[in-house]
Order: structure tokens, then C-alpha cells, then sequence
């Protein structure tokens, strides 16, 4: 039996009731009795016209503003994506976000926040913003001078489409509190959200996901598979040391573990992520490498949390207490390039405060090893006794010319209390010398109390407008938490 062609019609918006009035207009020129009109007969041609005319005019006009709240024409430049990353995380998302647009056939380019002003963005075209946030509430480092600069302006930005991704931690007060005043002032100076702010807590794969629907969206392509599973390397658990035995604080344990196959390289000041089973699942813990590549091994330096109930922290319990020597660990490293060391021939101000001392100790090996310029630490603790974390190595780095100065707080020992925000107000003239010979600040550690103590010193000794222009320059760099 032969097939007898069916054609079919897609109806538009406006297809159909075109039609229709076309054909009532039609009628009431060529059978006029049909229908009542209170116009003479010589213009019910242009009347009937004129109807079908306006009607068509509101339909295309309701169409196009149903399309203008739906979609987004992507210009020909393509889209930009813009990073604001503390640890990397930010620019890693980033870098993948901007590979999924390209596998669709959009034009991307990745650049970071930082490296624009406001006229970069006046420009117009769709923008995507993937931005994280350091302490409470305040922009990564490589984002500040753009908070400082562009973001203290009103430029015109009503050409600009944008989608925003923030990232952030329930656990602080100004949750995504960047991610957020950034898109109150691009609503503020005219851009368009193409999608309403996505907000990832903790890396929530909920969120990330409808970040994936919103780029398959743009790219006219159907939705990524959720993202792949980053690849989690085995380590054992080779040592653990008990650092502070007597103190009145948190047990602090060296860690000492051992890759399973040719270890991954890193750089001082990069972190690393641990998987630590929980209930038959997983979750990740994050801590700050204490050691170099040249040494072949992973040290961290780990607090013990213990809740009022007696329970252990989920991660430190089980890496301190809980994990026999001898255990695989899964393990991936993560760059952390806002931590990375400046030049070899830059002076170094360290300042740390507990387990922070371990995000500084992989500097001072490092510098260690080669001939670099001078380092001058800064650690405070509660006890010179027990907490003095690290001092063997510490006097000898100071015996071999690695550190050119060291400047201790302990808390608890007599009175008044000092703490190194204390210290470092007391050494106020050589602060001011290093900084004017070019040296390079470094804080890792306590995010409350010590980080922004020593940032109000800081202030108070070089003055606010020289501090920012260290953080602008990458000078003044931290790993607070």
C-alpha cells in the first residue's frame, strides 16, 4: 500500500489568529451583510486591514517580549567567562565551564575577575561569573582590585546578559556574601541576569547541577552528564606524632602519608582534599600541605576537634585517632594558587598562628633548599612548653640564615596576654622595612581572632591604602579558615 504524503502545519504565536482575521477581513469586504459595521462602506477594506494589522502587531510585540524573558541571543564574540577563585576551586569550575561551552560550538574565553575594569564590561555581550568567597564575606584576592576599582563605580552595563555562580559555606555569616554584592551591583548598573544567582554551599551537587542545565541552555545543546568524579589517588597512612602532648588546646598530630605510586607533584602553599568514610558514604576534608614534592611524601599537621559530647570531628577524628598506620587513604591534591611563594628572591613575612603553621612550614623547606632571599616568621600559640609546634626545625632554619628573624606569641604564658598580631604590632619599624624592601606577606591559619588582628596591624602600621595595594599586587597573601 502506498503512503499518501500528510503535510502538517506548525502553528507560531501569532500563525493562527493571523489566519483567522485574515479571513474575517476578507468577508466583511466581499459579503458585507453579514456583519455590522458603523463605518461607511468605502473604507471597510481599510478597516478590516487596519484590525488585522494591529492585532498582528500585539501578538508579534506579546511574542517577542515572551522571547526576550526566555531566552538570550548569544552575540557573536561569544561568552566570557569571569573567575574570582581563593583556592581554585572558583577557576577550576571556571576552565570546565567554558570546555562544555566550546564541545557545543560556542566561542568562550576564561579570564580572571581581576584583570578587567568596569569598561571591559560596558562592552556588553553575556557574561558567566563563577565567584567564591574568603572570610567573611570578602572577594578572593585576585578579585579585589575589581572590588576596589570597578565595583566603587556605576558604569552603564544595560548591553550585558549575565549568569552568576557563587560559591560559598553556610557555616559563615556572609554566605556567598561576594557572589551576592557583585550581582546587586550588576543589577544596579543595568545588567540582565539570563538565569537567577546559583548559590553552591560546600560544593553541593545539586547546585552545580543546575549550573550544568544553565550552560547546556546557552550552548543550545541537552544537559551534561553530571560532572565526573575527580580521580582520588591511594596513600597510606605511614606515621602520626603527637605534637603537644600537655597542652590545654586541641591535640595537634603530624601526619605522615605515603603514595601508593608515583606521587603528584605540588607546590607550598597547595592543599589537599581526603576522603574519610562515614556511615558506608564519604566526605571531604581539606587541609594544608606541611611539606614539599622534593620530599616525597605528604605531611599535614591536623587539630583534633572534640565536641562537647566527647565526639571527635568527622575528618581529624578519623585521621587522628581512628584510621590505623597503615590505612589507604584517598587523596587528591588541589592547587591553591593564591598561596603559591613569590619569587625566590623575594623576601617572605610569615605569620601563622596553631595548624596554620603548617601552610608556612612547606615555604620554609622549600626556601630551604634553595638560595633564596630571607624569611622572617611570625607563629603564636598558647604554650612555648607544649605548643611550640615545629621548634627543632624552626631554631634550625634560623641557625642556617632561612629565617633572618622570628617573632613567638604564646597566650598563655604570663601577663599581659600576647598574641602575633601582638607581636607584630611590636616590630612595627622592621615591619615597615621589609615592606619597602619588597617582601611578600603570608597568613595562614585562624580566620577569627588572629587573621583579622593581624589585618587591623597591618592597616595601622602601613596605612589602609598601602594594604590594599599589597593585596592588588599580590603581595599580601592568606590561607585563613
Amino acid at each position: 500500500m502506498s503512503r499518501v504524503p500528510v503535510f502538517s502545519v506548525r502553528w507560531g504565536p501569532i500563525g493562527l489568529p493571523a489566519v483567522l482575521l485574515g479571513i474575517a477581513a476578507l468577508a466583511a469586504v466581499t459579503q458585507p451583510e453579514a456583519w455590522v459595521w458603523d463605518i461607511p462602506d468605502t473604507r471597510r477594506g481599510m478597516a478590516a486591514a487596519l484590525v488585522v494589522l494591529l492585532y498582528l502587531g500585539a501578538c508579534t510585540a506579546g511574542a517577542w517580549r515572551r522571547r526576550s524573558r526566555n531566552a538570550v541571543v548569544v552575540p557573536a564574540a561569544g561568552i566570557r567567562i569571569l573567575h574570582a577563585s581563593q583556592t581554585g576551586t572558583a577557576e577550576r569550575i571556571a576552565l570546565r565551564s567554558a570546555d562544555q561551552l566550546r564541545q557545543a560550538g560556542v566561542s568562550t574565553a576564561c579570564a580572571a575577575l581581576g584583570a578587567l575594569d568596569a569598561s571591559a564590561l560596558e562592552t556588553g555581550g553575556t557574561c558567566l561569573f563563577v565567584i567564591s568567597t574568603t572570610g567573611e564575606g570578602e572577594p578572593p584576592d585576585n578579585a579585589f582590585a575589581f572590588e576596589r576599582g570597578a565595583m566603587r563605580t556605576r558604569p552603564d552595563l544595560s548591553r550585558l546578559h549575565y549568569g552568576l555562580l557563587a560559591l560559598g559555606d553556610r557555616g559563615y555569616a556572609r554566605y556567598c556574601g561576594f557572589g551576592v554584592e557583585l550581582d546587586v551591583w550588576l543589577r544596579d548598573c543595568g545588567a540582565r541576569p539570563v538565569f537567577d544567582r546559583i548559590e553552591v554551599d560546600r560544593g553541593d551537587p545539586r547546585a552545580l547541577r543546575q549550573w550544568q542545565q544553565a550552560l547546556s541552555a546557552l550552548g543550545g545543546v541537552p544537559a551534561a552528564a553530571d560532572r565526573v568524579s575527580p580521580r582520588y589517588d591511594r596513600w597510606r597512612l605511614q606515621a602520626r606524632e603527637h605534637l603537644n602532648p600537655g597542652s590545654v588546646g586541641g591535640a595537634v598530630f603530624r601526619l605522615v602519608l605515603e603514595p601508593e605510586a608515583e606521587a603528584p607533584g605540588w607546590t607550598p602553599g597547595d592543599l589537599v582534599e581526603i576522603r574519610v568514610p562515614v556511615s558506608g558514604e564519604t566526605v571531604q576534608r581539606t587541609y594544608s600541605i606541611a611539606s614539599t614534592a622534593d620530599d616525597g611524601r605528604i605531611e599535614l599537621m591536623v587539630r583534633q576537634v572534640r565536641h562537647p559530647n566527647g565526639r571527635t570531628g568527622t575528618g581529624s577524628g578519623w585521621l587522628t585517632e581512628q584510621a590505623p598506620l597503615g590505612a589507604d587513604i584517598a587523596l587528591r591534591v588541589r592547587e591553591n594558587h593564591g598561596f603559591h611563594p613569590p619569587p625566590a628572591d623575594v623576601p617572605m613575612i610569615l605569620i601563622g598562628n596553631g595548624t596554620g603553621l603548617a601552610g608556612l612550614r612547606a615555604h620554609l623547606r622549600e626556601r630551604a633548599q634553595l638560595a633564596a632571599a630571607p624569611c622572617w616568621l611570625l607563629f603564636g600559640e598558647r604554650s612555648r612548653r607544649h605548643d611550640f609546634l615545629c621548634r627543632n626545625e624552626i631554631e634550625a632554619w634560623c641557625a642556617g640564615g632561612v629565617l633572618a628573624r622570628v617573632d613567638l606569641a604564646f597566650s598563655r604564658d604570663g601577663e599581659p596576654v600576647r598574641y602575633v598580631q601582638d607581636a607584630l604590632r611590636a616590630a612595627a619599624d622592621t615591619l615597615r622595612e621589609w615592606i619597602a624592601g619588597g617582601a611578600c606577606l603570608y597568613v595562614c591559619g585562624s580566620l577569627h581572632g588572629m587573621a583579622p588582628g593581624v589585618d587591623a596591624v597591618l592597616r595601622e602600621v602601613l596605612g589602609a591604602d598601602a594594604v590594599d595595594a599589597l593585596r592588588t599586587q599580590g603581595r599580601y597573601r592568606r590561607d585563613v579558615y
